[in-house]
């Protein structure tokens, strides 16, 4: 066993003078330390020897395999320095040469807005709130006052998981479950932004889009107050020069239910290809919030009354940055997010 030992280090110190490679270092670890290597091949015939010799040849065994270990792994430092150095001598850098320019996007415009709009209802009260995309009908249909029946229920407009879930089509579901979850019944003052899905998809629609909801309960909570905010909303997001237009209108989880619109920023409201001549956009829908809603959510309509409003973020971002096609907003697409590198004052609507 010995002279076996002698031999594979005499051979292991022979084959490391002749390495040249790490390639050929590679093929050395196998010759000795693979499956069928030299030093493996010691304990081949383990299971024919006494428990004493098993011991014996067990410890000589260990400590040549580590002596081989070693040796090897010292080569393998000193040929990756020499690799190393022999690259640093071989290459040069001008450091004359014109750096190259990486091509980079920016913040997405639909993050702009959903920043934006953030920050101005948090900087008059308002909590931002969350909820999950994946919907029970209870929340997204029942409990906003959306009978059997309703044709938002319709399986063409929803993406359907089962009987029981669903793909939300509204951010209204966590207003549903934001009064439930209410168990002092306290006011509420939130908005909540987030991603919903209807079957839907064209140069203004998508399949996939963003929406922002607002609640308010208190007492004494009056129209007057859902104009005011609103009107505040639209100066900040489109100008100050913004006029806001309340038509009538019809939500089975609002009443009275008002659509807003806004003058246009293109022309001034004096009418053109974006407005159809009309000087007005419709921007968002709104309302008091329904008793019914009230009552479903535990609070008393008697005591309690709020207003709730929703809008498209993709559209908004749309209006303020003259965004052509809604499916922009999903591409990706360097050249198109490049175009936001600039000031937001820059891109913005004044």
């Amino acid at each position: 066993m010995k002279e076996k030992v002698e031999v594979i280090k005499t051979s292991l110190d022979s084959d490391l003078n002749s390495v040249t490679s790490l390639n050929d270092l590679g093929q050395l670890k196998a010759k000795y330390l693979g499956k069928k290597g030299l030093v493996t091949l010691l304990t081949s015939n383990m299971k024919d020897l006494s428990i004493e010799e098993r011991k014996e040849v067990g410890k000589i065994a260990n400590e040549i395999r580590e002596e081989v270990n070693s040796k090897l792994t010292n080569k393998e430092e000193e040929l990756k320095n020499k690799e190393l150095n022999d690259k640093l001598e071989k290459e040069s850098i001008d450091i004359s040469l014109p750096s190259k320019k990486i091509k980079r996007g920016s913040r997405h415009p639909f993050n702009r807005i959903v920043e934006d709009v953030e920050d101005f209802f948090v900087s008059m009260g308002y909590d931002v709130v969350d909820g999950p995309e994946l919907e029970t009908d209870e929340n997204c249909f029942r409990l906003l006052n959306l009978p059997d029946g309703h044709p938002a229920r319709d399986t063409q407009d929803t993406f359907y998981i089962d009987e029981e879930y669903l793909l939300r089509t509204q951010t209204s579901s966590v207003q549903a479950r934001e009064m439930q979850a209410n168990k002092e019944k306290t006011p509420i003052r939130m908005i909540c932004p987030g991603k919903v899905y209807r079957r839907d998809e064209d140069a203004t629609h998508s399949h996939q889009f963003g929406q922002v909801e607002g609640l308010v309960i208190d007492k004494n909570i009056s129209l007057a107050d859902l104009k005011g905010t609103l009107e505040l909303f639209a100066k900040k997001m489109l100008g100050e020069n913004t006029k806001v237009r309340f038509r009538p209108s019809y939500f089975p989880f609002t009443e009275p239910s008002v659509e807003v619109d806004v003058s246009c920023f293109k022309c001034g409201g004096k009418g053109c290809s974006l407005c159809k001549q009309t000087g007005w956009i419709e921007v968002l829908g709104a309302g008091m919030v329904h008793p019914n809603v009230l009552r479903m959510g535990g609070y008393d309509p008697e005591v309690w009354t709020g207003f709730a409003f929703g809008t498209g973020l993709d559209r908004f971002a749309m209006f303020r940055y003259a965004i052509p096609d809604i499916r922009y907003l999903y591409t990706n697409d360097i050249r198109f997010l490049e175009q936001f590198d600039r000031k937001d004052e820059e891109n913005e609507i004044k």
